[in-house]
C-alpha cells in the first residue's frame, strides 16, 4: 500500500496589495513597451524549446505570460476575458488598470474611499461617452466605406508584428471591408444573421496577392480539380449539393464501442461498402451534382460518383461545415444509414479555381452570404499575426454595425477624457464631495490619479523618448519626436494630433504629459472639433474601449478590495 502524503494547510496572505508594487511595475513595463503602432515586440515561447511566438498582442502574452502573484492572476484573467469578448483593445484595458492600481495605491486613502470616487468617475465617463455632445466620439455610417477603413487600418497597423507597410495596410483594409460586406445579408430578416468569411492561407507569398472570393473555397489536393469541368444540375439549372458530417471510408466501428456479431461468411468490409454505394446511387437518383464530406470518401464510391458525374469532395474539415451549411442551405447528414433529400441544399454553381500551388473546389452560392479571404504573408510568423489582426478587424466591424460609433484613437480620447474629468471637477460644488463621504482633498486626489491613468495610456504610444503634450482646447494628444528641446514651439512643431482630426494652430495652449505630468486649471469646457473623416484618421472601436473602460475600472477596484487570499496547496 502505498504512503499518503499528509494534507497541507491552505497557504493564507493577508494584504496581497503590499507584495505586489514590484510585479505590478514589471508588468506593466511589459505591456506600455507593446502598445501601439511602435510597440516593440516580444518573442514568447517555451523554456524546453518548441513553437516561437513574436507578437506585441495582449491576448498571447497574457495566454503565455506565467504570473504567480495572486492579484495579477485576477488582473490577467479580467483582462483575457474583456478580449475573449471583443477582440480588441486589450492592452489598453490592461495598461490603465495597472495604472489605476499603482496611482490608488500611492495615495494612502482608504480603499472604500478611493472604491467609491473612481466608480463617480466612471460613472461621468461613461455618461459623457454615451452623450451626444461627447467630442470624442464619431457616428459610422455605412453607407461611407471611408469609416469602415479607417477602424480597419487602426487595428492593422497597431499589430507591428504582421510587418506591414502602408501600401500593403491599404490593400488588405480594401479586402477586410469587401469581405465583411459579403457577410452582411442583401435582404435583412427579423433577426439577419451575418454570413462566414473563411481564411485560406498562403504562406511565402505577397501580401498583396491576397484577394476576397464570395462563395467558399475548399482545398483538395487533387488534379482532377485543377482543370474546369462540368457539373450536373438540375431542371432549375442549380447545383443540389449533400453535406456529410460522417466518415464514409467504410472503416469497421472501434472495439472499443462494444461487440458486433457477425453471421458466417458475412463479410463487414463488404457490408460497409454495399451501404456506402447504396448512399451513391440514391445520390444519383436523386440528382446531386456535388458531395462533400467532412472525412474520408472511400476511393470506390468516389470512383462510382465521378462516373455518374457527381463531383466529390472529402477531408473538407470542420472549419468548413457551419459556413457550407449556411451557403447551401443543407443540413449535414449524420449516418449513410439514413439520407433524407430534405437535408439537401443548392449552389449556383461550382468551379475549379487555382492560387499560387493549391487547388480549390469554388462554391459559388445563389446570394452571397460567404466569402473566402485569401490571406498571404511572407513567412509562418508573420502569417499567423495578420490573421489574428484580420480575425479582430472583422470582429470590430461586426460590433461596429451593431453600435455604429467609433472613438477617437492615437491616445486622444483618454486625454480628452482626462481634461473633461478636470474640468467637470472644477465646476462641481463643494456638496458633492460631502455626499461621496469625503474630503475635497480627497476628492481631488483621486480624480487627478484617475486622470493620470488615462493619460499615461497615451503616453504610452512613444516609445523614442519624445516627449508628450496635450492641447488645452481639444484636449488632444499630441506626439513630440525626440530630440527636440521642450522650449520648442509646439505649434510649429507638430502638424496633426494623434487621431489626425486637429492640426496645429499659433492659439494652442499646451501642457505637457510627459516626461513630467503637471495639471494646470482648468478655466473652460474642451471645445468639440469639427469631426470630419479623413483617410489618415485613427479610430477606436466604441463598444470594445467603452467595455475595456469600464473593465479597468472596475477590476481594479475590485483588487482594492482584496484583504486576503486563501490558496489551496494541495
Amino acid at each position: 500500500m502505498s504512503r499518503l502524503e499528509a494534507k497541507k494547510p491552505s497557504l493564507f496572505t493577508s494584504e496581497p496589495l503590499t507584495t505586489v508594487s514590484q510585479p505590478l511595475s514589471l508588468l506593466i513595463a511589459i505591456l506600455k513597451s507593446c502598445y501601439g503602432p511602435a510597440g516593440r515586440l516580444k518573442q514568447l515561447h517555451n523554456g524546453m524549446g518548441g513553437y516561437v511566438c513574436l507578437t506585441s498582442r495582449s491576448s498571447a502574452i497574457l495566454g503565455r505570460l506565467s504570473v504567480s502573484h495572486p492579484v495579477l492572476k485576477v488582473l490577467t484573467a479580467s483582462v483575457q476575458n474583456h478580449v475573449s469578448r471583443f477582440s480588441d483593445c486589450g492592452l489598453f484595458t490592461a495598461i490603465l488598470c495597472c495604472s489605476l492600481i499603482e496611482s490608488f495605491k500611492n495615495l494612502n486613502i482608504a480603499s472604500c474611499t478611493v472604491i467609491k470616487i473612481s466608480k463617480h468617475l466612471l460613472s461621468l465617463c461613461t455618461d459623457y461617452l454615451r452623450s451626444e455632445a461627447c467630442a470624442c466620439r464619431v457616428s459610422v455610417d455605412f453607407s461611407n466605406l471611408e469609416t469602415l477603413l479607417c477602424l480597419v487600418r487602426s487595428v492593422l497597423i497597431s499589430k507591428p508584428a504582421c510587418m506591414l507597410n502602408k501600401t500593403e495596410v491599404d490593400h488588405l483594409a480594401v479586402l477586410i471591408v469587401k469581405a465583411f460586406m459579403f457577410t452582411v445579408p442583401c435582404h435583412p430578416e427579423t433577426k439577419p444573421v451575418l454570413g462566414k468569411c473563411i481564411t485560406v492561407p498562403v504562406k511565402g507569398r505577397r501580401v498583396l496577392d491576397s484577394a476576397v472570393i464570395p462563395g467558399l473555397l475548399i482545398e483538395t489536393p487533387e488534379i482532377q480539380f485543377a482543370k474546369l469541368f462540368s457539373v450536373k444540375r438540375t431542371y432549375s439549372d442549380t447545383v443540389k449539393v449533400a453535406v456529410f458530417c460522417v466518415s464514409m471510408s467504410g472503416n469497421l466501428f472501434d472495439p472499443e464501442e462494444g461487440t458486433v456479431t457477425v453471421h458466417h461468411r458475412v463479410s463487414l468490409e463488404m457490408s460497409e461498402l454495399d451501404q456506402l454505394l447504396n448512399v451513391g446511387k440514391q445520390l444519383v437518383n436523386d440528382e446531386v451534382g456535388l458531395v462533400v464530406c467532412q472525412k474520408v470518401i472511400h476511393p470506390s464510391l468516389k470512383q462510382y460518383l465521378k462516373d455518374n458525374h457527381v463531383i466529390a469532395v472529402d477531408r473538407a474539415g470542420l472549419s468548413v461545415m457551419e459556413p457550407l451549411s449556411q451557403v447551401t442551405g443543407s443540413k449535414p447528414i449524420a449516418s449513410i444509414y439514413s439520407l433524407s433529400p430534405s437535408c439537401y441544399g443548392s449552389l449556383k454553381d461550382v468551379c475549379a479555381k487555382s492560387f499560387a500551388s493549391k487547388h480549390f473546389v469554388h462554391l459559388i452560392p445563389n446570394d452571397t452570404v460567404a466569402c473566402s479571404l485569401i490571406l498571404c504573408n511572407r513567412n509562418e510568423t508573420t502569417w499567423d499575426e495578420l490573421k489574428r489582426a484580420c480575425e479582430t478587424a472583422e470582429h470590430v466591424l461586426q460590433l461596429t454595425l451593431k453600435e455604429p460609433l467609433a472613438l477617437l484613437g492615437g491616445g486622444c480620447t483618454e486625454t480628452h477624457l482626462a481634461l473633461y474629468l478636470r474640468q467637470k471637477i472644477c465646476c462641481l460644488p463643494t456638496s458633492s464631495s460631502q455626499d461621496e463621504d469625503c474630503s475635497q482633498t480627497q476628492y481631488q486626489l483621486i480624480a487627478d490619479a484617475f486622470c493620470h491613468s488615462l493619460e499615461s495610456v497615451a503616453c504610452s504610444l512613444s516609445h523614442d523618448d519624445g516627449e508628450i503634450v496635450t492641447d488645452m482646447a481639444y484636449g488632444h494628444c499630441w506626439l513630440v519626436p525626440s530630440g527636440f528641446p521642450s522650449v520648442s514651439n509646439w505649434s510649429d512643431l507638430l502638424l496633426k494630433c494623434g487621431c489626425g482630426i486637429n492640426s496645429s494652430t499659433k492659439d494652442l495652449s499646451w501642457r505637457h504629459l510627459r516626461p513630467l505630468f503637471s495639471s494646470s486649471p482648468i478655466e473652460s469646457s474642451p471645445k468639440e472639433p469639427l469631426v470630419k473623416v479623413a483617410d489618415f484618421m485613427t479610430l477606436d472601436c466604441f463598444a470594445a474601449k467603452f467595455n475595456g473602460l469600464q473593465v479597468a475600472v472596475e477590476t481594479a477596484n475590485l483588487i482594492l478590495n482584496l484583504s486576503c487570499v486563501i490558496e489551496d496547496q494541495n
